[in-house]
């Protein structure tokens, strides 16, 4: 469960926006049709100004106060940072009301047990607002249950979508290799190098004077390298230095350090798995969302200033729901 949380996340954030951009290949109508409390609606589903409201205060703090470092009072780069605030924001709604309708149109609905939860997750968030925040918000606690509804939804489809795929992964799909290289782009150097790694010289000292690559010291998995430097790489025994190798542009040389770096190599079957369903889930959903009509409300959107003044301090929406379900 915990992996499926942090895919969705993932997932969420990668979203398009929809200022200045498509929905599944459809470019978004900006207009000011919609109503004085609609911010966008989607495939006839709108997002309303509190709900909008709620994102933002908690990205202002999720993404201004990074590192333990308040970038707001710092006032650092105030202007692109609300932008990249309301982006993110705008960001996340539109993929989540996509996601609600594609549940829906997959039949997919919450249960009791998941009502409960998001009652339960609203009520904890609702509380910790402080007169501030509800202000700012206007939200009332039915609206918070609102959007935990359309979470719990985004959440439930995309496991429906992803329960299906395969979890297994060899060593050998996920190897990470730890390695030195030498990259150099003409013949000569090459012949230069393979002479002096011939000769014995130590493969450190001979990179430090020929390698064009940023980096020496390299950890890698398939498909990082070239096809041809990769296989034969991957054929090397720790300590094993490599042949001239010619792919792409250039030539390489490889010593093999570390030919299998196991703590790595699990990390890595997670990434190859949660690649595997990023694949099986987009491959519904963009088909889904070419055929939705997207439109926002420029006037209204526009019209949101963030409040930076220190007073507004709630970031726990996700991180509420994320325990609701503990």
């Amino acid at each position: 469960m915990e992996k499926k949380k942090k895919m969705l996340a993932g997932i969420l954030a990668a979203s398009c926006l929809l200022c200045g951009c498509s929905i599944g290949g459809r470019q978004v109508v900006l207009t000011s049709g919609l109503g004085s409390q609609e911010v966008f609606k989607i495939g006839g589903e709108a997002c309303r100004l509190a709900e909008a409201k709620v994102y933002l205060a908690n990205y202002q703090n999720i993404y201004g106060k990074s590192y333990g470092i308040d970038l707001w009072e710092q006032g650092f780069q105030t202007k692109k940072l609300k932008k990249y605030v309301k982006d993110a924001a705008l960001s996340k709604m539109t993929k989540i009301v996509c996601m609600e309708l594609l549940a829906k149109d997959q039949g997919i609905s919450l249960n009791g047990d998941e009502q409960k939860t998001v009652k339960k997750a609203a009520a904890a968030y609702f509380r910790s607002l402080n007169e501030a925040e509800r202000e700012f918000t206007g939200a009332t606690e039915m609206d918070i249950v609102s959007m935990y509804e359309g979470y719990a939804l985004a959440n439930k489809v995309y496991e429906s979508l992803t329960g299906g795929i395969n979890e297994e992964v060899s060593d050998d799909e996920a190897r990470i290799m730890e390695a030195m290289q030498i990259y150099v782009t003409g013949q000569n150097e090459a012949d230069e190098v393979a002479a002096k790694l011939m000769a014995g010289e130590d493969f450190a000292a001979v990179a430090s004077n020929y390698n064009q690559k940023p980096v020496i010291e390299i950890t890698f998995g398939r498909g990082e390298l070239p096809k041809e430097a990769e296989q034969a790489a991957f054929e090397l025994d720790n300590g094993e230095i490599s042949s001239c190798i010619a792919a792409g542009d250039g030539f390489y040389f490889i010593k093999c350090i570390n030919k299998f770096n196991e703590e790595l190599t699990d990390a890595n079957k997670s990434k190859i798995v949660e690649a595997r369903e990023k694949a099986a889930f987009d491959d519904v959903y963009e088909e889904f969302a070419q055929g939705l009509s997207s439109r926002l409300n420029e006037k209204v959107w526009d019209s949101i200033t963030l409040v930076t003044d220190g007073s507004i301090v709630t970031d726990s929406f996700f991180a509420v729901w994320e325990d609701a379900l503990d």
